[in-house]
């Protein structure tokens, strides 16, 4: 009889569990700021009418008067202004225009060639009572500049500030004699003027 062969057998290792895999958690993508309309169209026209009158209020005659706008919004409030003291006086009451570039504390931070257009002011301002026009009164440092500008083309007997908007936070110690609207805000918030003549629309809006 022939003998029975032996089989021999293999043991395998066992086989290792396969460990899921970590799952990655997905990023959230970041939150769209907050924006919030403080004034709508028909809010920002009001309030541009009401900043005439009461300019109007201090200047009873528009003698030596000039709305003098800070680039680039502040330009086209100070146009408004103008349209309706035209009609309040019964006669013209000039613009001028700033343009601060030189004049700013942060200039080497706008780079090798900042835009500059120049300042245009219709008659010697000496003895000329002058109200400042901007759209947002923030750190005062914008005013600061203008003051600065303006103290070399002449000495005005007086300097008024008009704004549409006065956020607070301010780094000198200037103030809006004439506001449309006053706001506490934040550092991290920002405050936009929209006007028609730059934005297609008039509006106000905070966000952050």
């Amino acid at each position: 009889m022939t003998p029975a062969r032996k089989t021999t057998t293999t043991k395998s290792a066992p086989k290792k569990a396969k460990t899921p895999a970590k799952k990655t958690p997905a990023r959230k993508a970041p939150a769209a700021p907050k924006r919030k309309v403080l004034l709508d169209s028909r809010a920002v026209k009001a309030r541009i009418e009401e900043l005439a009158e009461r300019i109007q209020q201090e200047f009873r005659y528009p003698d030596k008067l000039l709305l003098v706008g800070i680039r680039t919004r502040g330009v086209f409030l100070a146009e408004r202004l103008k349209a309706s003291l035209d009609i309040k006086y019964g006669q013209e009451v000039p613009t001028g225009v700033l343009d601060i570039t030189f004049y700013r504390d942060d200039l080497s931070r706008l780079g090798p060639n900042p835009m500059v257009r120049g300042s245009e002011l219709p008659f010697d301002i000496h003895d000329a009572n002058i109200v400042l026009v901007d759209d947002v009164l923030y750190t005062g440092r914008t005013i600061r500049a203008a003051l600065d500008e303006l103290a070399d083309f002449g000495r005005p007997a007086f300097v008024r500030l008009a704004t549409m908007v006065d956020r607070g936070l301010r780094e000198y110690p200037i103030q809006a004699d004439y506001c449309g609207l006053k706001i506490s805000t934040t550092p991290e918030q920002h405050v936009y003027v929209l006007l028609e003549e730059t934005d297609d629309e008039d509006k106000v809006v905070l966000e952050g």
